[in-house]
């Protein structure tokens, strides 16, 4: 099929873009003026300017299905978050209804339901409104919430691996106590493949996880032993300094540390792995074998 897919030069997207064309699929890049290059099939598009279906429209002649792989995980002027996880996509799924592309994949994220951040409203606003038009008959969409990814190449990852390899661990309280299911990229970009290929059929909300739950700290305490090191002594940050360094983090838009941050730490990021598992037609990579096989 021919592939419009959103978010094609970041961490997820660039996994994706490659499964799909593993895959046989003719991936259509979407890319941000900033970021374009020779070589690929591109389509430039700005995901902070492009609210209107009307935008949206002519990137979608010769285009069978649509994967949003778009995200941030805080506001910034560049990037603002109702724009690139609501305003746009929304704009983009009502295009793709009237264009008569049914089939649509959305990256969204678990742990958004019942979350006041702006994160959590702005990806469930989005996703509410992919399933009305789901419920329309207008579109056959699947909407991925994962858990937390990882691989090479993520931000977030790349934190992870820098902590563990620290001999003193200094936590706040939040990543010792609220759970997560560290999902592979890879099996993420597997299961989009799956969703336009053998299970084109499979619609509704998909919770993508790893096989096992833990706190992040055991997370981060796992990729230690698998990078081949002791174990760390793991310290508490007092929740003074916490809200401190938090705040700080408010001050800076270019780091993950932020107030919004820590209150989506504080709550457990975990699912039922069922239907993921389908997709994939195997068990999903256990965390304790994601450096060997997604840190690449």
């Amino acid at each position: 099929m021919n592939i419009l897919l959103t978010g094609s030069t970041g961490f997820v997207g660039r996994t994706v873009a490659a499964a799909l064309t593993r895959a046989g699929h003719q991936v259509h890049g979407g890319v941000s003026p900033r970021h374009r290059s020779p070589g690929a099939l591109q389509v430039p598009m700005d995901f902070a300017r492009d609210t209107s279906a009307q935008a949206w429209l002519p990137r979608l002649a010769g285009i069978d299905a649509v994967v949003n792989a778009v995200g941030v995980l805080r506001d910034s002027r560049a990037r603002p978050i109702d724009a690139v996880h609501q305003h746009t996509p929304v704009a983009l799924f009502d295009a793709c209804a009237q264009a008569g592309v049914r089939r649509v994949v959305h990256i969204s994220a678990l742990g958004i339901e019942g979350s006041a951040t702006r994160y959590a409203t702005t990806k469930r606003a989005a996703d509410t409104h992919l399933l009305a038009l789901a419920q329309q008959g207008a579109l056959h969409p699947a909407i991925l919430r994962p858990s937390v990814v990882f691989g090479k190449g993520g931000d977030s990852s790349a934190l992870f691996m820098n902590l563990a390899r620290l001999p003193v661990a200094l936590f706040p309280d939040p990543m010792l106590t609220a759970r997560v299911q560290p999902v592979s990229v890879h099996d993420l970009a597997a299961a989009i493949v799956a969703l336009l290929g053998p299970a084109i059929a499979t619609q509704g909300i998909v919770e993508c996880a790893g096989p096992e739950a833990l706190t992040m700290g055991d997370f981060i305490a796992s990729l230690r032993l698998q990078l081949g090191h002791g174990k760390a002594h793991v310290l508490r940050l007092p929740d003074p300094l916490t809200q401190l360094s938090a705040r700080l983090g408010d001050a800076v838009p270019s780091v993950p540390w932020c107030t919004e941050t820590l209150t989506m730490l504080g709550s457990d990021n975990v699912g039922n792995p069922a239907v993921f598992e389908q997709l994939l037609g195997r068990k999903a990579v256990h965390y304790s074998q994601l450096v060997a096989t997604a840190w690449r």
